[in-house]
């Protein structure tokens, strides 16, 4: 028998895969995730009291905006990654996009702000423990995103793994601005992007030990 007909009689009674599957089942373990990172903010960190007219503003959509972009640019790397034969990832380039143009913004309050107000304007309110509460938050939705991945076939284990973290960080940190009061675009920068670092890094270094096949 050649290769080819051994292929074939291999594959010849593997059903189908439904078009779409690898999409729900990545929707389902990141929606369960994310419902569970909901609950954990509003139950224990409370939702900010004044959401309503923070959302007429524009810091509200201003880190709404970036986290959800570094969001929806992670879930596409996953989707390319969750396959054994995965696309190039250069095209994520444009993950940089989001940070150039939040960085823009915060030059931006920087020249207009007295440079006495500068640290104050950076570190906030709660940046020891903003990074720290993303990275949490982001746990639920990586666990869900692992059991996604356990009826996948993902071959580059720890890109998976980082973008994966990516992932869950980002769409953590969009639900952490339900919380979070801080109005800054330099806090925004460094201390929600330093959480959803360390959670890519989880995922880098979880990714070749759990995501195994």
């Amino acid at each position: 028998m050649n290769t080819e007909d051994l292929i074939r009689s291999l594959s010849r009674d593997v059903p189908r895969v439904p078009r779409g599957a690898l999409g729900r089942r990545l929707a389902l373990g990141m929606v369960a995730g994310a419902l569970v990172t909901a609950l954990l903010v509003a139950g224990v960190l409370g939702i900010r009291p004044d959401l309503h007219s923070a959302m007429h503003g524009f810091s509200f959509w201003m880190k709404w905006t970036y986290t959800a972009s570094l969001g929806i640019g992670s879930v596409m790397a996953v989707l390319r990654l969750a396959r054994p034969n995965p696309q190039s990832l250069r095209a994520l380039w444009w993950l940089s996009v989001p940070v150039l143009l939040l960085a823009g913004i915060g030059i931006g309050e920087l020249a207009s702000t007295p440079s006495r107000a500068w640290l104050a304007m950076w570190l906030g309110a709660s940046w020891k423990v903003c990074p720290w509460l993303v990275l949490t938050l982001a746990m639920p939705i990586f666990i869900g995103l692992l059991w996604s991945f356990r009826r996948m076939a993902p071959t580059r284990l720890r890109e998976a793994g980082a973008v994966a973290g990516l992932a869950a960080g980002a769409w953590a940190a969009t639900i952490y601005c339900l919380h979070c009061p801080e109005v800054s675009a330099i806090f925004v920068l460094t201390w929600y992007s330093l959480g959803i670092l360390l959670a890519a890094g989880i995922g880098a270094l979880l990714g070749p030990k759990l995501m195994r096949w």
